[in-house]
């Protein structure tokens, strides 16, 4: 019995000594990062279907459902230039399709390139290196291209703006996985607006709600290293 009470109280003490000499997490400042994401995006755009079915031409025929969706996908690259805030260039493309009743069916994709700040902060929790919550605006030049069969194609540029929040849970110093939602302002004329039985449609909305999931990628900050003169 007095052996197995000491071979405890050695195991407490060696567990408490251990806790008091854990390497802290990984910092913030300095480090790189990249990050690939696939998602959802999911946009009402009930003011384009408003203005539709109120052209003469559509005028009491049933409304369609709107549209379930489509794919969404990004390429972050940051840099944290503090513990607290991280400047970024994203890349990224998204798509659905407006299934319209008495029209052929629409394609909008919107795509572009977008600098932005995010706001984070380190939490100990999780993960082995903390999760790093954060929020940013983001904006730049996005390309809004639609088509449909029979009609043609058109595409404007225009500059998007879009709010994101969300979090990477760092799993180590290097690999995390990130999961985000942005909300995103962009609208574009459609190729229908190119006929004149169109003439008055409203815009259709590029943006909407984006739901992402991805890899994360941290790069080591480089070590500072001490001026020494010629």
């Amino acid at each position: 019995m007095r052996r197995f009470i000491l071979l405890s109280a050695l195991l407490v003490a060696a567990s408490a000594s251990a806790q008091e000499y854990e390497e802290p997490l990984a910092p913030l400042n300095g480090v790189g990062r990249i990050t690939v994401q696939g998602g959802w995006r999911l946009t009402t755009n009930n003011t384009f279907y408003d203005s539709f079915y109120s052209l003469p031409a559509h005028q009491g025929m049933a409304r369609a459902p709107v549209s379930p969706g489509g794919p969404f996908l990004a390429g972050s690259f940051g840099y944290s230039v503090s513990e607290l805030f991280e400047l970024g260039i994203d890349v990224f493309a998204t798509a659905e399709q407006l299934r319209l009743t008495g029209a052929p069916t629409l394609t909008n994709i919107t795509y572009g390139a977008l600098i932005g700040l995010r706001f984070q902060t380190l939490w100990d929790i999780l993960t082995p290196e903390g999760v790093v919550p954060f929020v940013g605006l983001h904006t730049g030049p996005t390309l809004l291209y639609s088509l449909a069969k029979d009609v043609g194609n058109r595409e404007v540029v225009t500059q998007a703006w879009v709010g994101s929040v969300g979090a990477t849970f760092r799993l180590s110093s290097r690999w995390g996985i990130t999961a985000e939602y942005r909300l995103a302002f962009a609208r574009g004329q459609s190729v229908f607006n190119t006929r004149p039985e169109y003439k008055n449609l409203a815009s259709f909305n590029g943006g909407g709600n984006w739901f992402a999931l991805g890899v994360t990628y941290m790069l080591a900050p480089e070590p500072s290293r001490p001026f020494s003169p010629l």
